[in-house]
């Protein structure tokens, strides 16, 4: 069915052709493995949007004025497969990656990321600039498969990693012992920036400073692959795997901000937003992270 628009009637009408920033809504969730919802998150990010304002305090600019165009969702056909829908989302993606606009997918689940990857690796074909992925996330989603399926939520970072994809992990919590052995094998656990560390006195890595590693670890232009549950869940309790010990609101958008100054963010996703009747804070909060990240890759970044 149609979703609204990113912004809703606030915002100013923008046809693809003028858009800096494209969103891309894909309301899948097939693999769930506790709480269920994910699916109908896109649709409350962008009910939810229509309550923004387009001025954005901290920028001093409305984030209309970049062009703001949502595409039609991207859904799941009835006993369609993963394969094929990953294969769908990559063509609604490559477009606008290939073009230059800044790429915004709202899940859904985390497996729906896979089809924006092969995209981001298709469009950047006889580029020279290298890309690496910012992950922010509970957990490692390093599974190899899980109940069955490779495009489980769980097993994401897995499939990236088999793209040649470098990552920098922040917030992550929770993980299989198979996942633990994988990170020290491979050398990726370089780049974990476990939840455990990032608050302050207690963590193990400075608080002022950690930011500024993540910044450093990561390679030439930026794609960021949200999942809602790296934050913590007194903001974000609506998601389906919730863990306590996420980052609160102040620190991401330090984070988001630092990045997108020091690298060119071409696009990001939001996913795992599993809506609860009656409760609008989780959506809301969504929408605002989507502004905020538009306006840093858009307003403040090397875009």
């Amino acid at each position: 069915m149609p979703l609204p628009p990113f912004g809703g009637d606030d915002a100013r009408p923008c046809v693809y052709e003028n858009a800096r920033a494209v969103i891309l809504p894909v309301p899948y969730e097939g693999t769930v493995s506790y709480g269920g919802g994910a699916s109908r998150g896109p649709g409350a990010i962008l009910e939810a949007s229509a309550q923004l304002e387009m001025y954005d305090e901290e920028l001093d600019a409305a984030i209309d004025e970049v062009g703001l165009h949502t595409l039609p969702p991207v859904e799941a056909r009835p006993g369609e497969a993963p394969e094929a829908l990953m294969e769908r989302i990559h063509a609604a993606a490559l477009p606008p990656l290939r073009e230059g606009r800044l790429l915004v997918t709202l899940g859904g689940e985390h497996s729906i990321s896979h089809g924006v990857f092969t995209a981001l690796l298709a469009a950047r074909v006889g580029s020279a600039s290298p890309v690496s992925l910012l992950q922010i996330d509970a957990h490692a989603d390093l599974r190899d498969t899980y109940q069955g399926t490779p495009h489980s939520h769980a097993c994401i970072m897995a499939r990236a990693h088999e793209l040649g994809l470098p990552f920098v992990q922040v917030g992550i919590r929770s993980l299989s012992a198979g996942e633990r052995d994988f990170l020290r094998q491979t050398g990726l656990d370089a780049n974990v920036f476990w939840g455990k560390d990032l608050h302050g006195p207690g963590g193990n890595l400075d608080p002022a400073g950690w930011i500024d590693q993540v910044v450093e670890r990561l390679q030439g232009d930026v794609y960021v692959t949200i999942d809602v549950d790296g934050l913590d869940p007194s903001i974000m309790p609506a998601t389906g795997t919730p863990e306590p010990g996420g980052l609160d609101w102040p620190t991401v958008l330090r984070l988001l901000r630092s990045v997108a100054r020091a690298h060119r963010v071409v696009g990001f996703d939001l996913t795992e937003l599993a809506p609860i009747p009656g409760l609008h804070g989780p959506e809301f909060l969504c929408a605002r992270l989507a502004y905020k990240m538009i306006g840093y890759a858009l307003k403040v970044g090397k875009s």
